[in-house]
């Protein structure tokens, strides 16, 4: 504007700038006058400093036109000024005169004003007053005419307030009226509207002044004259560590009525990135980048001045240098690096805040102020757009007029207000000098941004957030560096004091930053409102003055306020891409339902039809039809015809058409144990949320989308996979029917079949029900948020659904989500742990192959890595003359959709493609090179294969009207070729099935060899080899897998506006693939092709897998062929020849060496086709392989494909050397289909997208996974680290679990509790993996090794072992009882003789105890019995576990959480400590034992009063009989099995109420009380911590009857005779599991007859019957068999035994008073105790027909007792023979018990000391008092020295030896005179030290009878102060 050209002097301006000048000069008393004339002349060229020639090489140096307005303070850094102090006692208020007049016009608007001839009243705005206007009275003469020229310079006018009149200049009368200003003093800023009478006479404000050049400076263009030195740009910093930051509420937009026709709440449109997620800016590559990203200081200035005084001109005079006083004294610039010197690319675009966009236009978030703005009428008319409007700071004014031509969007707004909070994240270190950054800096970086984005680029709030937050870490660096680890980085030093942006100098710096940009960027500054600027910029649109222009950025700043901003999308492709990126899904459908309802397409169609010369193109179509009819098709779908076996003559057939068959892939096994390992991992967790040991068996629920093709898909993967068989759920014989129970549709009609699955759950609570909801992402909606209540009924049913109470709390049901994109899943509010979540894992971790696969895995980072240079093609592609198409039509019609524009072009090329292939070659400029690439392909694939089998191509059309149309012209068409037979053109709906040909549906049947006539393929895998265009339509995939011969994606269509990470990776999920790669026998080893991992974040897990890059491999990999192209935008593809795109890469000459069996391997590897079923799937895709050949084979083969595009696919120039092919292999070759399983299909992609994809971060993160990740998701801050391309899947999962929340239409959106972080359901898990790479197999074999595992769970391995010993009993005919018998008789019993021999298997390696009853045969016997010595496992047996069983602590059951004392309301059980003693005279001193009594138990036990103190066990009476009760108390002693015994009784009691005590030591009494914090237990002294199971026995027994006589001294008080009271305890293994009993039918015509069965039982039900035995206190111990599946009749046929008794006993603590475990005991001490029993005359009696199973257990018990070195701790192996040694040797001393090393020596080594026992069995050696275990090659002769003892018979007995084991004053000389010994029988004396062994041989008078040497003396090989055992041995004399 104005008449500024290169040179010349702008004539009309120079009295306004000499009269400013001179005005400036008189204000200032210190100021360099600005130069006058260095403002007027212009050079044409102006040399860019050293600074811009550097940084702006790539940036053509242009002539730029001025566009001044008359006051040039815009031009220069605006000039700091100064307020001339007001006189004393004047008023300064605003809004009043300096004499106390008030001037606002709503004041005065009613008074009188005198106005004098000439004069007109005006308003003038005050920055103070925003809202009001200041009535001036101002000469008329010096304001503008209409067009806003012809004012005179200068001012003249009067206070209308006081009356003071004459002022002269604008200053001195903006002092009088008190506009308090910040700058220099302007009228056109300030004098803003004319104010006239209305028809009351009120005066009120009227049109605006309209000052020339009010617009400001469209683009100020002006070179900076500062030096290089001051524009320094700092490397941008990473960003590191990641720091939190509080999300902030998204605004809530509020705006009186009539300002806005839809007003849509911010949270609920889904729309996606920031100006757009959609679109990417990435254009250049990484070099140009780094070029455009050096721009200097005026695109991206890290340096900022503080401009004091005044500054340079706008363009520099000759004679004004910038060493010019002037300068150096007015600029004062600092170092500031605020702005990212990469913005573009670097650090990937995250989408932001909220992603809330408004649709149409709507009021500010904040309050509209001001006079509303009129939006002009055919605006969209004249500009072909709707112009976009982004609020930015401050205040928006009202929109009012035709506002429908307008799109408002607080997105940036949302933006700004985020990035204020920025150094929140820093408060936790203290950092209170960090402030946010300023809006000033904000906008400023804005500008920078806009104005370095290229023509057919979008803005996108994610970069313009990372550009923020690197600006605003640079500039607190220092800071930030005391609270962080180094930077990465070096930066350049920061100076302590950086000077932040003015209001003032923003106007300035911003029109300095689009002066480069060539008129893309527009910057209008308003002084008063930004109502001005809008109205202006509406003006400069309707004049077409805007054409060139982009963006429109709108400034108001004001020193004294904060400013207020907006920026207008004005260019034609970024408004609509923008506008539309701003619709949800829902309002695209109905936006474009609309457009094809009412017709408003037709214009399209007109359009088209003009564009053929030749006329409409469905004439040339009828016309080619009736000249053609009849010879096309037979020409054309020849092929198709051809038979489909070995005719007679013998002619080959294709053969790679393979039905494969279901098979577990090894990723799929190792996914399905790793979800396997999840759930036992929840199951063992301490929380009790899962008892797996309470389920019998497996039932679940699949929940599909309600795509129908995906729901049979699945219905068919179920069939094939067998599971339903496996798991028993269904019988041989199954139907479809049976097999839809297991499969839900999520669709109206769910919810009945769900009601069944829930009452299921409910009826069998022994059955884990497992619900799998696959494909999970789909549909998040919450049920109560419905943001489409009248679109489908059934969106939120997922959560009405699954997240309902009943499968909240039911503790039988798992619920598994399953999905390729499981962003929405991992939000802030997720249901899901971290912990529960299941990642597809790599297949390679560092270079080695974890899975071998025959089948290569292509998912979008193998798509991203074809694209990459040194690739052989490149999958991704974009259509560049459509996408060309598409814009010059969306430039012509504005009001369409771009969706329906791209669709009717596409069709239109397709159309001609078709058209063209057939003939019509003119057709072919009017089609793309891609599209008739693929129509030639495809009308041609059939003719490839004898067979006909061809290729498929997907043409993605997501509205459905629209692929109704597109289905429809497509048809037409096709059948006007007459192509009908050659291809098929499929419509596929979500909502209903498929539907093809009967031609088609009987080539299928011939091919899949189907005889069923009424077959129809359901799924699109059943397409298998069909020459189709599939029309795939749905806004989302729902999980559809495509088959094999899919050979083009045709993604044009998709919608590329409102793109996020999960719709975008599911549509490219389509095209995800499994090549079948030649069987090789080595992995290769990978070449460092590529600089990094390829795809590491969407490629890899877990958390220690390493990926390696597979770019490039060896020859060793055998190649895939492939079809060549040349370039990424194919428009140069050759289109030659039909055959060109088939030609092949030639094979490594190895493998064609041996080219038959290369062919039948691939013949093999096609019928082990990879299970693509429902997975759809997430984008962390196995690691890149692109199986290459190397380099040069690479060059090679690719020379070949271009040059032999005409001849046969084999000729190849390595073809020569296997000239010898046979026809089946060339036939085999020649198949399409068979090219396409090797080759992963072809993807074409709208551009906007193919940017979004293929450009990367700096990490090489695919810009696509930076995008926010789900449409209901939004980011909860802007301040977020960067995702890094080296993140784990887990590590992202981690990512989004923090910086992202779901929006209230999100059905997490209330899974919130307050500050606790229990919301995580504890029985759901998550399973990620890349789209179709075989999910649907993976949970499938997880559900059958869960079931196996169950069944595996419910089992345990019991020992199972024959009695030992049985042919030494006494085969008699007499029987005490008869086998019926319920109890003993007592009479009868007492007369049965004792049984010596031990019987229990695990005694088999312990000596034989002697009797009377031993016969010569025994020695025969022990011969054979030497033999099993040999043995060294014990024989266990795997048996189901029964309702009785007793649990370990794994056992969770809701039965049993009460009695385990897992109280969900109480961290732990309530217990107290309690301390209890008695004396025992053995001991020689008082035992002080505790008690650790749960507050539930105390009701057991007595405590006095007062104290509280432990005083007694509660027993009850002999008499007492209940149902409920079990009388007698159990102890098990028990040691490092916390976890593993089986303490859990509660089903063995059968909930019968019972005592039972853990007998522990000290030092694990923590442990236990963690474990079982519900039982009483018995803690022993420490005295006791290393002693053996024999002291736990000694203290149980004499606790006991210590409290028996409590118990009777405190209830004989109440009456109760002493013997009534109870004396029975039952002493029971920590390993007993289940109880049996036999019931012995008695029957039979005879006495002896009899039949018998065993049968589980509950303890419960055994201990009342034993308690009930008649006389029952008669009997001293009472015990039963252990279990063998080997019992025989002989065994119980005696219902009762006088013998052993082991493992699970009752004990009569009072008979057995005075007899005593041995407390030094370890091994062996029942055996012991029992022959001590007997010897007191006492009985003991095994009740035969019942029996224990006592469980392996591998850890604890006696394992626990390690014998080592005390010397060193390393673990030395110490045999036996180690254990003792001679006194006062220099022996290696042992840590362990001395009694320990005895038992262990004598069992391993006695015959040492007794030689002549050795296999002597009728010369046993003579044990007093006491068993030991002398080892199974020894016999000995039990012997009591008690008086009245029972004994066995010695007479005629001649011992070998004799055992004196710490003998007591019963034994005496006499005594053993009575025995007789052989000759040289040898004797071993036991004494606790060597005095009391010289003592017993003096005291028994050995040295008669013995002889005794010094060197046969022993101790245990212990210290002195562990107290070493004794030993003696003499020979007999």
């Amino acid at each position: 504007m104005g008449n500024s050209y290169a040179g010349q002097l702008k004539t009309t301006r120079f009295e306004e700038v000499l009269h400013n000048s001179i005005e400036a000069s008189l204000r200032s008393n210190n100021l360099v006058p600005r130069p006058i004339f260095s403002q007027l002349y212009l050079e044409a060229e102006q040399q860019l400093s050293s600074l811009e020639a550097g940084s702006r090489a790539d940036n053509e140096e242009e002539e730029e036109e001025e566009e001044e307005e008359e006051g040039s303070e815009s031009s220069s850094p605006p000039v700091s000024y100064q307020v001339k102090p007001p006189p004393e006692g004047c008023c300064t208020t605003d809004g009043f005169c300096q004499a106390g007049k008030d001037l606002r016009l709503v004041s005065i608007s009613n008074e009188h004003i005198e106005v004098p001839s000439g004069f007109l009243l005006v308003g003038a705005k005050s920055p103070n007053l925003p809202d009001h206007l200041l009535v001036c009275a101002v000469d008329k003469r010096f304001l503008p005419d209409d067009n806003g020229r012809n004012a005179l310079l200068g001012f003249s006018g009067n206070c209308v307030g006081c009356g003071k009149k004459g002022f002269c200049y604008f200053t001195e009368f903006s002092n009088h009226i008190n506009l308090k200003l910040t700058t220099q003093p302007k009228k056109q800023k300030h004098l803003k509207y004319y104010l006239v009478r209305n028809a009351q006479g009120a005066l009120t404000k009227g049109s605006v002044i309209c000052w020339k050049g009010a617009e400001f400076r469209g683009r100020q263009s002006s070179t900076s004259t500062c030096s290089s030195t001051l524009f320094q740009l700092p490397e941008s910093s990473g960003l590191s560590g990641s720091t939190s930051s509080e999300p902030l509420p998204p605004a809530n937009p509020s705006a009186p009525a009539g300002t806005q026709q839809t007003a849509a709440a911010v949270d609920h449109i889904p729309s996606t990135a920031a100006f757009s997620s959609a679109v990417y800016n990435g254009k250049e590559s990484p070099k140009q980048q780094l070029m455009k990203n050096n721009l200097s200081a005026l695109t991206r200035p890290s340096v900022l001045g503080t401009l004091t005084n005044s500054g340079p001109p706008k363009k520099r005079h000759k004679g004004w240098s910038p060493e010019s006083p002037s300068s150096t004294e007015t600029w004062n610039l600092q170092l500031n690096p605020q702005a990212s010197n990469r913005i573009k690319n670097d650090g990937g675009s995250l989408s932001s805040l909220p992603h809330s966009a408004l649709v149409g236009p709507v009021s500010s978030p904040m309050v509209g102020s001001g006079e509303p703005v009129s939006v002009p009428d055919n605006l969209l008319k004249i500009c072909k757009a709707k112009p976009v409007i982004f609020k930015g700071h401050g205040n928006f004014p009202y929109l009012c007029g035709n506002i429908n031509d307008v799109i408002v969007s607080p997105l940036l707004y949302t933006c700004y207000r985020n990035s204020q909070s920025l150094s929140r994240a820093y408060e936790q270190y203290g950092a209170s000098t960090i402030q946010p950054i300023s809006e000033e800096m904000q906008l400023l970086l804005t500008v920078y941004y806009l104005v370095q984005l290229a023509a057919d680029q979008v803005p996108l709030i994610e970069d313009l957030e990372q550009i923020f937050m690197r600006s605003w870490r640079e500039s607190h660096l220092s800071e930030i560096r005391q609270y962080q680890q180094a930077v990465p980085q070096a930066f350049p030093q920061v100076p302590s004091q950086i000077t932040p942006v003015t209001s003032a100098q923003l106007p300035w710096l911003a029109g300095l930053a689009a002066s480069s940009c060539n008129d893309s960027v527009h910057i209008i500054e308003c002084s008063y409102s930004l109502a001005e600027g809008l109205s202006e910029m509406f003006k400069l649109l309707m004049e077409g003055k805007l054409i060139k222009t982009n963006y429109v950025v709108i400034i108001c700043a004001s020193r004294n306020r904060a400013i207020d901003s907006c920026i207008v999308i004005t260019g034609k492709y970024q408004a609509r891409v923008l506008s539309e990126s701003m619709l949800s899904p829902s309002d695209y459908q109905k936006e474009v339902n609309y457009q094809l309802v009412t017709g408003k397409v037709e214009t399209l169609g007109s359009f088209f039809s003009t564009l053929c010369p030749e006329g409409d193109i469905d004439l040339l179509l009828e016309k080619f039809y009736q000249e053609n009819q009849g010879h096309i098709s037979s020409s054309l779908s020849a092929s198709v015809n051809k038979p489909t076996a070995v005719n007679g003559a013998g002619t080959a057939v294709c053969t790679s058409y393979e039905i494969e068959r279901h098979q577990i892939r090894p990723f799929q096994l190792a996914v399905a144990q790793k979800l396997l390992s999840h759930i036992c991992s929840i199951a063992d967790s301490s929380t009790q949320n899962l008892d797996l040991g309470s389920f019998e068996k497996i039932d679940f629920l699949i929940c599909v989308p309600p795509s129908e093709v995906t729901y049979q898909q699945t219905l068919f993967h179920l069939w094939h996979s067998g599971i339903l068989l496996e798991l028993g759920l269904e019988k041989e014989h199954l139907t479809k029917q049976r097999v839809e129970q297991y499969v839900m549709k999520l669709d109206a009609e769910a919810q009945i079949k769900f009601k069944i699955f829930l009452q299921n759950s409910m009826q069998n609570p022994h059955t884990l029900f497992v619900l799998i909801h696959d494909h999970a992402h789909w549909d998040l909606m919450s049920a109560m948020h419905s943001l489409y209540p009248q679109t489908e009924l059934s969106t939120g049913l997922v959560d009405r659904l699954l997240n309902c109470r009943e499968v909240k709390e039911a503790p039988n049901i798992v619920t598994l989500h399953v999905t390729s994109f499981p962003y929405a899943l991992q939000t802030q509010h997720t249901h899901i742990s971290p912990y529960n979540e299941i990642h597809w894992p790599s297949s390679y971790s560092n270079g080695v192959d974890l899975y071998h696969e025959n089948k290569k895995y292509f998912g979008l980072s193998e798509f991203i890595d074809s694209t990459l240079s040194g690739h052989s093609i490149p999958l991704l592609r974009y259509d560049s003359s459509f996408e060309a198409m598409v814009m010059a039509l969306g430039k012509r019609f504005p009001r369409l959709h771009s969706a329906v524009i791209r669709t009717f072009v596409l069709i239109q090329h397709y159309s001609a493609a078709m058209m063209a292939v057939c003939g019509l070659s003119q057709m072919k400029n009017y089609t793309s090179v891609e599209t008739l690439e693929i129509t030639q392909n495809l009308i041609n694939s059939s003719r490839q294969c004898p067979s006909g089998h061809g290729l498929m191509v997907v043409l993605r059309i997501p509205s459905i009207p629209l692929a109704a149309v597109a289905y429809e012209r497509l048809y037409n068409v096709r059948e006007r070729l007459a192509l009908e037979d050659n291809f098929e053109i499929i419509l596929g709906n979500p909502n209903s099935g498929i539907t093809i040909g009967k031609h088609f549906v009987e080539q299928l049947k011939i091919w899949q060899k189907i005889e069923d006539v009424d077959w129809r393929p359901q799924t699109y895998l059943e397409l298998e080899g069909l020459p189709c265009i599939l029309i795939f339509s749905g806004m989302d995939p729902q999980g559809e897998s495509l088959p094999r011969s899919l050979r083009y994606c045709d993604l044009r269509l998709i919608n590329s506006s409102s793109l996020v990470r999960t719709s975008l990776e599911q549509e490219l999920g389509l095209a995800a693939y499994f090549v079948s790669s030649e069987i090789h026998t080595e992995k290769a080893v990978v070449n460092d092709v590529l600089e990094s991992d390829p795809e590491k974040l969407s490629s890899t897990d877990n958390e220690d897998e390493e990926i390696t890059t597979e770019g490039s491999t060896s020859e060793k990999r055998s190649p895939m062929k492939r079809e060549r192209s040349c370039s990424h935008d194919s428009a140069s593809s050759s289109l030659s020849s039909k055959a060109s795109t088939f030609c092949t890469e030639s094979s490594p000459p190895q493998a064609l060496s041996n080219s038959t069996e290369e062919t039948t391997n691939n013949y093999e590897r096609q019928k082990q086709k990879v299970d693509k079923g429902a997975q759809t799937t997430i984008s962390k895709h196995l690691p890149p392989v692109t199986e290459q050949l190397d380099m040069k084979q690479n060059i090679k083969s690719t020379q070949v494909s271009i040059t032999s595009s005409s001849s046969p696919p084999f000729s190849s120039s390595s073809s020569s050397s296997a000239p010898t092919h046979n026809s089946f292999i060339l036939q085999t070759s020649q198949c399409s289909m068979t090219k396409a399983s090797k080759q992963p299909p072809i993807v074409f992609l709208p551009k906007l997208v193919y940017d979004i994809i293929t450009s990367t971060d700096s990490s090489g993160l695919p810009k696509s996974s930076s995008l926010l990740p789900y449409h209901s998701v939004m980011w909860a801050s802007s301040f977020r680290p960067l995702m890094s391309k080296m993140m784990t899947c887990t590590e992202q999962s981690l990512y989004y679990r923090q910086w992202t929340v779901p929006k209230p239409i999100h059905m997490d959106y209330n899974n919130r509790n307050e500050g606790r972080m229990d919301t995580f359901h504890p029985r759901r898990l998550l399973l990620s993996g890349p789209p179709q790479i075989g999910k649907t197999g993976a949970y499938l074999q997880f559900l059958s090794i869960l079931s196996r595992m169950l069944i595996r769970l419910t089992e345990v391995d019991v020992y199972d072992e024959e009695e030992i010993n049985i042919n030494t009993k006494e085969e008699s005919d007499q029987y005490y009882h008869q086998p019926g018998d319920m109890w003993p008789d007592l009479e009868s019993f007492k007369k049965m003789p004792f049984d010596y021999t031990i019987h229990d298997p695990k005694y088999e390696d312990a000596s034989l105890i002697c009797s009377k009853l031993q016969t010569r045969d025994s020695e025969d016997r022990s011969m054979s019995r030497r033999q099993e010595d040999m043995y060294t496992c014990r024989q266990t047996t795997r048996m189901r576990l029964s309702k009785y069983a007793a649990y370990n602590t794994y056992h969770h059951c809701e039965q049993c959480h009460q009695y385990m004392g897992f109280n969900p309301r109480y961290q732990i059980y309530e217990s107290t400590l309690h301390a209890f003693a008695f004396s025992y005279s053995m001991l020689g001193e008082e035992i002080q034992l505790h008690f650790i009594i749960p507050k539930s138990k105390e009701h057991h036990f007595v405590f006095s009063q007062p104290g509280r103190q432990l005083e007694s066990m509660r027993l009850p009476l002999v008499t007492d009989k209940s149902e409920d009760y079990i009388k007698s108390p159990t102890f098990t002693p028990t040691t490092g099995r916390h976890e593993h015994g089986l303490f859990n009784l509660y089903h063995a009691m059968d909930g019968a109420s019972h005592l039972h005590v853990l007998v522990v030591k000290e030092y694990e009494m923590a442990i236990y009380k963690k474990y079982w914090p519900n039982h009483i237990m018995l803690v022993l002294p420490s005295i006791f911590n290393s002693a053996g199971v024999g002291a736990a026995h000694f203290l149980i027994k004499e606790l006991s009857y210590h409290n028996l006589e409590l118990e009777r001294n405190r209830q004989e008080e109440l009456g109760i005779k002493p013997q009534d009271i109870w004396p029975f305890i039952v002493i029971s293994d920590d390993s007993c599991v289940m109880w049996n009993a036999v019931e012995v039918d008695c029957s039979g015509d005879r006495k002896s007859d009899y039949t018998w069965t065993e049968r589980n039982v509950s303890l419960k039900q055994i201990l009342q019957h034993i308690e009930a035995t008649p006389n029952v206190t008669h009997y001293a111990l009472i015990g039963m068999r252990k279990w063998s599946s080997k019992t025989n009749s002989a065994e119980i046929k005696e219902p009762f035994s006088c013998c052993h008794v082991h493992d699970f006993l009752m004990l009569n603590v009072d008979l057995t008073q005075n007899v005593q475990y041995n407390q030094n005991r370890f091994t062996c001490d029942d055996v012991d105790f029992n022959l001590r029993v007997h010897s007191a005359g006492l009985l003991i009696c095994r009740f035969n027909h019942f029996n224990v199973m006592k469980k392996q257990i591998a850890i604890g018990g006696q394992r626990s007792f390690h014998i080592k070195s005390k010397v060193s701790d390393t673990p030395v192996s110490i045999s036996p023979a180690q254990y003792i040694c001679a006194p006062d040797s220099k022996h290696t001393f042992l840590a362990a018990p001395a009694q320990l090393l005895l038992e262990k020596y004598l069992q391993y080594h006695s015959h040492r000391f007794f030689p002549l026992s050795l296999k002597n069995y009728s010369h046993p050696v003579l044990s007093v008092d006491c068993y030991l275990n002398l080892g199974p090659q020894i016999a000995v002769c039990y012997v009591s020295s008690r008086p009245h003892s029972l004994n066995i018979s010695s007479s005629g007995l001649t011992f070998s030896g004799l055992l004196l084991y710490l003998c007591d004053s019963f034994v005496v000389a006499n005594f053993l005179k009575k025995f007789h010994f052989l000759k040289g029988a040898t004797l071993c004396v036991i004494c606790q030290d060597r005095n009391s062994l010289r003592q017993t041989v003096v005291r028994l008078e050995l040295e008669d009878e013995w002889q005794f040497r010094l060197r046969d003396e022993f101790q245990t090989a212990n210290a002195k102060e562990d107290r070493p055992l004794f030993f003696l041995t003499g020979r007999h004399i």
